[in-house]
């Protein structure tokens, strides 16, 4: 097409009105003041608003849920049903290898290259300056606060900071990028070499082992791209509030050979990212993407790799931990059936869908040579002293790992719930669980050291509702509004003050949950637990030894086939102790008493001890 005047140019990036001639065309021109653009429409050159939606021909959408209920229902009527990931992390004479590249948006006030604000929530089009719009003649100006946590996230990462680093243009034409290109770091990178170290408890393969290292090769800045949103009858919205925003880009070597230990780096590496505060936001709120090289080649009898790697394909975008591991799966069998057949694997760009089975073609793929790398004119060498680096690496606190271990360790918790009590809230949660643990420790007159780990049933306790029982109020009303500082709408301390009563037996679990609910709703005054038990006569007057013991002799009557199971037990005949059974004999026991002056483990207690002491002795005499 003929080029476009520079009056013509402004007038569509400044006020958003599109000449009819040309490879554009909007439906209706949209004006808004300023250097912000009002909410516009763009309609991509091969559809234009007539065709997309005048046509009295044109197939309606069909809403995505029913596109995902028809897959399934295909899927089962074929009879092909598809393995559990778990089942499905190798195929016999093949290996697959992987390598990642992830985007993270940082976690800064200013975009990396002009002055306007990062929103991502406010109205499309609303901070956008003049360099993002690549309006001629302004310039780039470096945000050097951007450097702060993309340096913490590198530091995370393992990596080495480069002391000088230098921005690129990376050449390519698409309507999410005003400037035809895309400054970032391709030939001298500000971090390199870091590394990445997994456990099973992340979730890899078991093929993996007990660990695995993942090494980072490199770690640039770059900007990122306008959003794109796709509507109906091939129209797509752009919002440039996101054009500029700062984003590293960490690229890890090609070391992955199972699609369960990809999904578990990117989630390692988010679950870093959150404890430095480098990212804004997870996979879940679109603030990490990740793309995904795949190759795949044969393997002889032993394992040995046969040949070099195969050509590698890129699953562009992939936005969430499952969609990782199933893209993976889906283009290693492609990649295997295409070889097994005779054919050749091309080196393209694929997409993949939530609910997919496949991935699909979106592009050949684009080279060193095709983006015509080149150094960027207007910006100098990025310059960081070793100073801010020993600074920021002097206040990095603990990363997750380490803080798992001392939950786990120090506290007794399982790894799974010291896991979820650092990932939760961008790590808030387990701020708040160390703010409810110091208020109970002083309320119980403990010192956090004063047991060991497997004693610490205090900690274990506040762990389980910070966890569990918080996690029910979400269930059925709004947010807890969790603060970085670790408080929410349930104060540490009135959950310490619960917790502390239920620790010394003084009210039910019942009673507890109670509390916990009228705190929620703002239904007790500050600092007005222990009233409020008081007031409403809550206090746990447990029944005594002599009571449990009648209760048990009550319910024990008519059992006798149940009694003959702890029997054989005991005389060698059976191999497990019956607990089932004991419980079924605990759960008569509640059922049959006053609940409210009842407590599961001292019926528990009672039981077994009648067990041992007077109803298996009294059958054996008889």
């Amino acid at each position: 097409m003929s080029r476009i005047s520079t009056a013509e140019l402004s007038r569509y990036l400044l006020t958003g009105i599109i000449t009819r001639r040309g490879c554009l065309r909007a439906r209706t021109p949209l004006r808004a003041g300023g250097v912000a653009v009002a909410n516009r429409t763009f309609i991509h050159t091969a559809h234009t608003a007539a065709t997309a939606t005048a046509s009295p021909t044109s197939t309606p959408a069909v809403p995505f849920r029913k596109q995902l209920k028809d897959q399934n229902k295909a899927l089962k009527a074929s009879g092909n049903k598809k393995k559990k990931n778990a089942d499905n992390q190798t195929v016999p004479g093949w290996e697959l290898t992987v390598g990642i590249e992830i985007h993270a948006q940082l976690n800064t006030s200013y975009k990396l290259f002009s002055p306007a604000t990062t929103s991502f929530q406010d109205t499309p089009n609303r901070h956008v300056a003049l360099f993002d719009l690549a309006v001629p003649g302004s310039q780039p100006l470096f945000q050097s606060e951007s450097l702060i946590p993309a340096v913490r996230a590198a530091l995370a990462l393992g990596c080495t900071i480069q002391p000088v680093s230098r921005f690129d243009r990376k050449h390519y034409f698409h309507w999410d990028q005003p400037s035809g290109y895309q400054i970032t770091q391709y030939y001298e990178p500000f971090a390199r070499r870091g590394r990445v170290t997994l456990y099973p408890r992340d979730g890899i393969a078991a093929a993996d082992g007990d660990r695995i290292d993942i090494e980072i090769e490199r770690v640039q800045l770059e900007q990122d791209t306008a959003k794109t949103t796709a509507m109906p009858g091939n129209v797509h919205w752009l919002d440039f509030n996101r054009v500029g925003v700062p984003l590293i880009e960490i690229i890890t070597k090609p070391q992955i050979h199972h699609p369960a230990t990809a999904a578990a780096l990117v989630r390692k590496i988010q679950m870093l990212l959150a404890s430095v505060d480098a990212c804004v936001s997870g996979m879940e709120a679109g603030g990490l993407r990740a793309d995904i090289n795949v190759s795949v080649r044969r393997v002889a009898d032993d394992g040995s790799p046969m040949g070099p790697l195969g050509t590698r394909t890129e699953i562009k975008n992939l936005s969430s931990f499952k969609a990782v591991e199933d893209a993976i799966i889906a283009e290693r069998d492609r990649q295997i059936a295409v070889l097994e057949a005779g054919g050749v694997v091309e080196g393209e760009t694929r997409g993949w869908s939530l609910g997919s089975t496949e991935t699909r073609r979106l592009r050949g793929k684009e080279g060193e040579v095709d983006y015509r790398y080149m150094p960027d004119p207007d910006l100098g060498p990025l310059v960081i002293s070793n100073n801010l680096v020993s600074r920021l690496a002097g206040s990095m606190g603990v990363l997750p790992d380490e803080e798992i271990n001392d939950l786990v360790d120090t506290y007794g918790l399982s790894t799974k719930d010291a896991m979820s009590l650092v990932t939760l809230d961008d790590g808030a949660r387990v701020q708040y669980f160390y703010n409810v643990l110091d208020a109970m420790e002083e309320r119980l007159g403990l010192g956090s050291n004063s047991e060991p780990a497997s004693e610490q049933r205090h900690a274990q306790l506040a762990a389980n509702w910070c966890l569990h029982e918080l996690g029910k109020l979400t269930e059925l009303s709004s947010d807890l509004a969790m603060t970085p500082e670790g408080e929410c709408r349930v104060p540490s301390s009135e959950l310490a003050a619960i917790l502390a009563h239920l620790h010394r037996k003084e009210i039910t679990a019942k009673v507890a949950k109670e509390l916990l609910w009228a705190v929620f709703r703002g239904e007790i005054a500050p600092n007005g637990v222990t009233q409020a038990i008081e007031s409403g006569n809550l206090w746990f007057q447990e029944l005594s030894e002599e009571e449990y013991a009648e209760l048990a002799d009550r319910v024990v009557q008519g059992e006798d086939k149940v009694l003959s199971e702890f029997l054989r037990f005991k005389q060698g005949k059976a191999k497990a102790y019956p607990q089932g059974k004991l419980m079924f004999l605990v759960g008569k026991m509640m059922r049959a008493g006053v609940e409210q002056r009842m407590d599961p483990s001292s019926a528990e207690r009672v039981m077994r001890a009648r067990l041992e002491s007077v109803y298996l002795p009294a059958i054996e005499a008889s």
